[in-house]
């Protein structure tokens, strides 16, 4: 009976081992599955990165008219086609931002909306275009190779004087084609925006307001104040006047007019006033602003 109980507990252990040694085996194999689908996740969004700022190879017949047909994009399988459309959809909903267009030439689309925010939060309710943003998209169009072209869609409140110039001064001073587009509003210091690039477009139903400098928070009754607001009126004037057809003269009467606005100084135009003053270069819309950085993108080569 000793014997029976002895290899019936030997028979029982071995079992015991075998199990465990199964357990052992699927949790590591359990283990390995899971590092490999980790990795595969990272692998695919890494290609859709790539892809993002890719463009089509145009090969050795670069120089070819562009009727022709280019080459194709490289297809992607439909993990890393759902990958890329989710890293476009957080490019647009994040920054306002859309990466290298997939027309005949690589145009990056810059969006400036809102409240132009400078050194200071605005409030939680407005939509704001930050400049810390916007800056470092700017010095990536200029360095990137693939980027073509530079389109910049406006419609803006206006906001923040020094950072609306600084970005006006970057976007004019990008050596690629530049073009802007005014929708719905280009106000105050959004105007310097509007005329920074090489063209300048407008829809008929946009509106621009121009107006002095206006100041936010404690003033010091002085002459020294005063003499800072002149300064940087005359700063933002220089500039306007300077990347427009609009004279300096015609834009501080313009921006001194009191028999417009009831409770401001200042003048509304709209966007066939814009035009016919020398605001802006050209009456239009998303096309005619398209078809021009296509036609410079061409002519450069």
């Amino acid at each position: 009976m000793s014997i029976f109980y002895l290899s019936f507990f030997v028979i029982s252990n071995h079992r015991v081992q075998e199990r465990a040694k199964y357990f052992r085996f699927h949790r590591l194999l359990q283990a390995f599955t899971l590092i490999y689908m980790y990795l595969a996740l990272f692998f695919f969004r890494i290609s859709a990165l790539r892809s993002v700022h890719t463009k089509p190879e145009r090969g050795l017949l670069a120089m070819e008219p562009t009727s022709k047909k280019t080459k194709s994009r490289p297809k992607l399988n439909p993990t890393e086609s759902a990958a890329l459309q989710r890293l476009e959809h957080d490019l647009i909903t994040d920054s306002g931002t859309v990466p290298a267009t997939k027309g005949r030439h690589a145009i990056h689309c810059l969006t400036v909306i809102g409240t132009i925010e400078g050194h200071t939060l605005a409030p939680d309710a407005q939509k704001t275009t930050k400049y810390e943003h916007v800056i470092p998209q700017l010095v990536d169009i200029e360095e990137d190779p693939e980027i073509e072209g530079l389109l910049v869609i406006l419609n803006t409140v206006g906001g923040d004087v020094e950072a609306g110039l600084a970005l006006a001064e970057l976007i004019a001073g990008v050596n690629k084609p530049s073009a802007t587009l005014v929708l719905g509003g280009g106000h105050s210091i959004g105007i310097p925006l509007a005329v920074s690039a090489r063209r300048s477009f407008i829809v008929p139903t946009a509106t621009m307001t121009v107006h002095p400098v206006r100041h936010s928070g404690m003033v010091l009754g002085v002459p020294q104040t005063l003499r800072y607001f002149e300064q940087m009126q005359e700063r933002i004037v220089g500039f306007v006047a300077s990347h427009s057809k609009i004279t300096a003269r015609r834009f501080t009467a313009l921006m001194h007019n009191t028999g417009e606005l009831v409770m401001d100084m200042g003048t509304v135009l709209d966007g066939r006033q814009a035009v016919e003053e020398g605001l802006i270069d050209e009456l239009g819309g998303l096309g005619d602003a398209l078809r021009y950085l296509y036609k410079e993108i061409e002519s450069g080569r």
